[in-house]
């Protein structure tokens, strides 16, 4: 049965260029990676072939060895199996036992496994090295614009992204959570980026972007707006309705009196708290007095009696330093 190498695998030739053996992985990562439902077996011999052929000097060290009599590569598929089909050869050149060579890749340490390949073509002894330590993968970041309404209820979003590595592409569904704020980070485990020898994958950090209410003002689960009401309503006292981000509705009581810049709180109103589950932030509602910057003569000639009988001393505080 003919021995399959890494160039087998990937099926590019050998005076295949970097770019080409990089598209020839990619298009066969995405065909076999096990997420898009492929053959995880399949899919661990062509990423252990990308990365000896991926890499300028591990090829080269690669090429060095298939010029030496045709070896190092698998028998990948059919009845061979991964542990089968490998040449073993015992002659001793330059020191270095192709034997070990082959035990390491029979072993599943990959083609340069705990081999070290710079002492041999070097003429060195052959000796050994300890095998690469399985790092994790990276993290990926990427943000979602989310409206102010889908901040307050909670949405369900669903998103697309590329893994570097592969350049395949991921889809994922994303739960905002009600109460979702502006910076905020949602992180899904395990869906960054490959990691290596065997690591774990990063995560996939994903950034909200809530974007602003036009009334509504968001201070973490707290919610502020501001009530314009007129310079009579706030002598006379009034009660006008108030709307909520829940979509409902409370009357506030303006008592007589109420100074610009009065603030009332509503318990309880505001947004949901991320960070507490099943309690909620409380609605601030501040009064801002307009005063009429138009009057008719009727409503002057009232104003001005009025005036004229008022005799508060509203600035007494200033007046004793007027001369």
């Amino acid at each position: 049965m003919s021995k399959r190498n890494f160039y087998d695998v990937l099926g590019v030739k050998r005076d295949a260029t970097p770019d080409e053996v990089k598209k020839a992985f990619r298009k066969l990562a995405q065909k076999y990676h096990p997420d898009a439902g492929g053959d995880e077996q399949k899919f661990k011999e062509i990423s252990e072939a990308y990365e000896t052929l991926g890499d300028a000097k591990k090829r080269k060290e690669y090429d060095q060895l298939l010029m030496f009599g045709g070896i190092p590569g698998a028998e990948y598929g059919g009845n061979g199996g991964r542990n089968r089909g490998y040449t073993t050869y015992s002659t001793n050149v330059d020191g270095a036992d192709w034997s070990d060579m082959f035990d390491n890749i029979r072993n599943g340490d990959g083609a340069f496994g705990p081999f070290d390949f710079s002492t041999f073509f070097n003429g060195g002894g052959g000796r050994t090295q300890s095998a690469p330590r399985s790092a994790r993968g990276g993290d990926l970041t990427m943000a979602i614009d989310v409206t102010a309404e889908e901040a307050f209820a909670g949405a369900s979003r669903k998103v697309t992204y590329r893994v570097p590595s592969t350049g395949e592409q991921q889809t994922l569904t994303v739960k905002i959570p009600a109460g979702a704020v502006n910076g905020g980070k949602l992180r899904y485990r395990g869906r960054g980026e490959y990691g290596q020898a065997g690591g774990a994958r990063g995560d996939l950090v994903i950034t909200t972007n809530v974007a602003e209410h036009p009334l509504f003002k968001r201070d973490g689960a707290d919610v502020r707006m501001d009530l314009p009401i007129s310079s009579f309503e706030a002598a006379l006292g009034a009660t006008i309705e108030v709307p909520t981000p829940s979509g409902t509705c409370v009357r506030l009581k303006v008592p007589a009196g109420t100074q610009d810049g009065k603030t009332f709180r509503f318990r309880d109103l505001g947004a949901p708290n991320v960070k507490r589950k099943g309690s909620r932030g409380a609605m601030l509602v501040t009064v801002r007095v307009k005063t009429p910057s138009r009057l008719t003569a009727k409503e002057r000639e009232a104003l001005e009696a009025l005036r004229d009988a008022d005799k508060r001393e509203y600035r007494a505080d200033v007046d004793r330093y007027v001369d």
